[in-house]
């Protein structure tokens, strides 16, 4: 062993960046060790069309980062590094359909419901204030590790606050699907027509679970701080950590790969990086899933048999995502409202039953025949993304299978089920005729096209295992205090001396910083003999 640190860190996602800046400003010695050619692992920007169209990779709205303690606590150090957002004070999301005027959501909640019956307008207010008065205690909770003392405190506060029957209620809601909810709360389809598309955020279907609870919670985000980004791209978030990092002492290597975690007298003593071991002297931190940490980097016998084969058995999403970004001559000219210009998203969809039967298509590997199209409009916001006068699309998809064995539609030869260039030419020319059929200069507007297949997503990233965009299922069994692993749902591991961090880990996947700062914050809490020898010291004088 030829040198040591106070904490080593696999990976430079953006929850390891986060660990490592609240240990190195403690003044604990870190290094973080990236196997890329550069860090932030799902937050990138990159010209990846033609030179001057700056596009982010994966990630590029940050409101989950904005709710945030970590924002709240770094974010004028971070600004002083470079970090600067744009939003918008106005429309923040829409969604357009087929025979139907656009829905859109204000950032204001009074102009949204603007445009709902009566009776849901009412409805759709009830239900954000019922959501904000408990947000409080919710927000903590999600920013808490849950197998904790503190976590047990927050439960009792919530049930103090809203009663038995509150709870019950409460806990009923929490578990409801969006499909659920939103069809027996609204007597119209505008709420549903708005909100059903975003159940693909959080990795869910609108049958599952906990989706109707989650959309309410994204509804109330949106609202709350709208969609920000990252002027000048994603990147720049990623810098003003590194730079932070650095100027505290820490260290990050990029070419990296963490080949394993080293085990001395059963704890995590380090890793080994190009044969190289560096010694960690108080923790190790992997911000990886499961099936890395526990199939790849840990010899079997450093942890519980059952945690080895809980995280053998670690589910990866029966749908995978893929994205389509677009180099345009001009700002995509829409239909059927100016202002859908101006929209930094724009669902295309035809709804409720829409967004469910191309889940379940894409679940049972099929091309859905009507995917739903997540058009992102970054430029709209930051028009320096792109040369002057021209834009910038970014397209996620989240209903895609991961090896196609066939297509809904019945149009398109899915050939062995591999994400060929050919394929990848077919089934975007799918998306974008159904884009095409509400803005009209498309496909002229098109300069340069770039796909990220969900085979080319998991190529750039390990952890987004069969192109899985959220490194994990999230339906409930695989959530919460069972993520990442049922029997050890927490972010210290049975390995002692080793973390888990990232979107494997609670509270699951976005930009939403807790999981790193969960870990620090455990790392960082003095132990019960460091805190009984500063009392006795303290006695003494």
């Amino acid at each position: 062993m030829r040198r040591r640190v106070d904490a080593a860190i696999v990976g430079s996602g953006h929850n390891a960046l986060v660990a490592a800046a609240y240990l190195a400003r403690a003044g604990w010695e870190v290094e973080v060790f990236e196997r890329n050619d550069r860090p932030g692992g799902a937050v990138a920007t990159e010209e990846l069309t033609a030179p001057g169209f700056r596009h982010d990779t994966f990630s590029s709205w940050h409101p989950l980062f904005h709710l945030s303690a970590a924002y709240a606590e770094l974010g004028e150090e971070l600004a002083s590094r470079g970090l600067e957002y744009v939003n918008t004070g106005g429309v923040v999301t829409a969604s357009v359909a087929e025979g139907a005027p656009p829905i859109l959501a204000d950032r204001d909640p009074a102009k949204t419901v603007e445009a709902f019956p009566d009776s849901d307008a009412a409805a759709y207010a009830e239900d954000l204030e019922s959501f904000g008065a408990q947000m409080d205690i919710i927000g903590e909770l999600l920013a808490t590790e849950l197998h904790s003392a503190a976590a047990v405190s927050l439960a009792l506060r919530l049930l103090r606050r809203l009663g038995p029957s509150g709870t019950r209620a409460f806990a009923a809601q929490a578990l409801s699907s969006a499909r659920g909810w939103l069809t027996t709360r609204f007597e119209g389809d505008e709420v549903a027509r708005l909100l059903a598309p975003w159940v693909l955020h959080t990795g869910l279907t609108p049958d599952d679970a906990n989706s109707g609870f989650q959309v309410l919670a994204l509804a109330g985000a949106l609202h709350e701080v709208g969609l920000p980004v990252v002027r000048g791209g994603s990147s720049k978030f990623v810098d003003a950590f590194v730079s932070l990092i650095e100027d505290n002492g820490g260290r990050l290597r990029t070419g990296a790969e963490v080949e394993r975690i080293t085990i001395r007298e059963g704890r995590a003593a380090g890793v080994v990086v190009g044969g190289e071991e560096i010694g960690a002297r108080r923790a190790v931190i992997a911000n990886t899933t499961p099936t890395q940490l526990y199939g790849r980097l840990l010899p079997a016998e450093a942890a519980p048999p059952r945690a080895n084969a809980e995280a053998s058995r670690f589910r990866y999403g029966a749908r995978s995502g893929a994205q389509i970004h677009l180099a345009l001559s001009e700002p995509l000219r829409w239909r059927d409202d100016e202002r859908l210009g101006e929209t930094p998203v724009v669902h295309v969809t035809d709804g409720l039953d829409a967004v469910g039967l191309a889940c379940a298509q894409a679940r049972s590997g099929l091309l859905p025949a009507e995917p739903t199209v997540v058009c992102g409009q970054p430029t709209a916001l930051d028009p320096g993304r792109a040369p002057e006068g021209k834009a910038i699309l970014w397209i996620q998809l989240q209903e895609v299978p991961h090896r196609p064995r066939g297509d809904a539609a019945g149009q398109i030869d899915v050939g062995d089920g591999s994400w060929t260039e050919g394929l990848d030419a077919a089934y975007a020319e799918r998306i974008l005729e159904r884009l095409s059929a509400h803005v009209s200069n498309l496909p002229g507007a098109i300069e340069s096209m770039a796909m990220l297949s969900p085979a080319a997503i998991e190529e750039r990233n390990p952890n987004m295992v069969h192109g899985d965009i959220y490194a994990g299922a999230t339906d409930l069994a695989q959530s919460f205090l069972w993520r990442p692993l049922p029997a050890f749902g927490s972010h210290r591991t049975p390995v002692p001396g080793l973390f888990q961090c990232g979107a494997s880990t609670h509270p699951g996947p976005g930009l939403n910083a807790a999981s790193g700062r969960i870990v620090a914050m455990r790392l960082l809490r003095r132990s019960l003999p460091e805190r009984l020898g500063s009392l006795l010291r303290g006695a003494g004088r």
